[in-house]
């Protein structure tokens, strides 16, 4: 009999780039303007909620992860998505990468790692239909995001660092060095 997490439809494993258009695809974990803080469980194939933040805390845009990646924390790599209004937890979403916030990031336990936040914009926004590259943003909205993570990281105990800002080229090499990270970890065999 198949292992559970076979036949679960496991999101983590979906393609990483639209087999139609080409277009890198997201998984929305947690909606725009939402306090509570929302992971994907791929052992039961459904979302759990990880969290509620703090009063007067809100995610300020959609948060989720790109399929079949895999950062150095060893999830998913993580993408803060540039969209007119919030999508329900779940939906899957075709974006361009803009920029990444390359950033380090101390657990409780005192362990430091890499957590990178890639920033796109939804290909079906609007607003930011315009916007090629981070450096096409107000200079403030990055600050704010790297803000953002930090205070929402120190409420729980843990630090984020912000280490540098790049642009679209950077944010997709990135993307190819977590996708061939989840190729070998999916398949020992070939790395």
């Amino acid at each position: 009999m198949p292992d559970r997490r076979e036949m679960i439809n496991n999101l983590f494993r979906l393609p990483t780039f639209d087999p139609e258009t080409g277009e890198i695809m997201a998984v929305v974990e947690t909606p725009k303007g939402s306090r509570n803080k929302y992971n994907y469980d791929d052992r039961w194939g459904t979302f759990r909620l990880g969290g509620v933040l703090s009063e007067g805390m809100s995610f300020p845009y959609d948060f989720g992860f790109i399929p079949s990646t895999l950062g150095e924390d060893g999830d998913p790599l993580d993408v803060l998505i540039l969209l007119d209004a919030p999508v329900v937890v779940g939906c899957l979403v075709t974006v361009r990468l803009l920029g990444v916030i390359e950033a380090e990031q101390q657990e409780r336990d005192g362990q430091r790692m890499r957590n990178d936040r890639l920033v796109a914009a939804a290909t079906h926004a609007h607003t930011h239909e315009h916007i090629r590259a981070a450096e096409d943003l107000p200079r403030y909205l990055l600050r704010e995001i790297e803000g953002f993570f930090a205070q929402y990281n120190q409420l729980r105990g843990k630090q984020f660092e912000p280490l540098r800002q790049g642009g679209p080229e950077r944010a997709r090499m990135l993307l190819e060095r977590g996708m061939e990270a989840f190729r070998s970890k999916a398949n020992p065999a070939e790395a």
